[in-house]
């Protein structure tokens, strides 16, 4: 009996004491991906994963997110791309729910570039920092390289399938000429 008692209670603890859970998969659709920054979308929920260069151990990966409210990925996207155009001369800080971004342009080998500088839950103690992208790497972080990319083929579709009316016009004076 005393067996019994010690299995259950054996059975009981182990249950009860479980480090393991399992967690809802939230589906998170990519928008965007270059080297080692990502972008995904869930509903109206925007999350950035980036690979920390900070951070001495080079597989750190961190990550910071916004719900799209009053088109704030519009706006975010905006802002990067004024950027390019109009480099600031400080670093633009955004505030999110959990956390601080900084917005951090530099020129690197005169080319204007741009850094994610994020403030781990509004501390200034704990940074991350991503690595500098160019604009066509933003684009293809926010996605805006697709659609470039779908109008582009769609364009060149139909451009090879307009026939030139020069080739009409000598094929139907052949034919005339055939008659006479």
């Amino acid at each position: 009996m005393r067996k019994i008692h010690l299995l259950l209670a054996l059975f009981l603890f182990t249950f009860s004491f479980a480090q393991i859970k399992v967690l809802k998969n939230e589906n998170l659709v990519e928008v965007g991906k270059e080297n080692a920054i990502a972008l995904y979308k869930k509903q109206n929920k925007y999350v950035f994963n980036y690979q920390d260069i900070n951070n001495s151990n080079l597989n750190t990966y961190r990550s910071f997110y916004f719900h799209d409210l009053n088109k704030d990925f519009d706006q975010l996207y905006k802002m990067i791309s004024d950027g390019f155009i109009d480099m600031p001369q400080s670093e633009i800080q955004l505030e999110l729910p959990n956390d601080i971004i900084g917005l951090n342009f530099a020129k690197n080998y005169g080319q204007t570039t741009v850094q994610f500088v994020h403030y781990i839950n509004k501390s200034k103690k704990h940074i991350g920092k991503s690595q500098f992208l160019t604009k066509n790497q933003v684009d293809k972080v926010f996605g805006k390289n697709r659609m470039k990319n779908r109008s582009s083929v769609a364009a060149s579709k139909a451009r090879t399938t307009i026939q030139p009316y020069e080739k009409t016009d000598s094929a139907t004076e052949k034919s005339a000429t055939k008659k006479k």
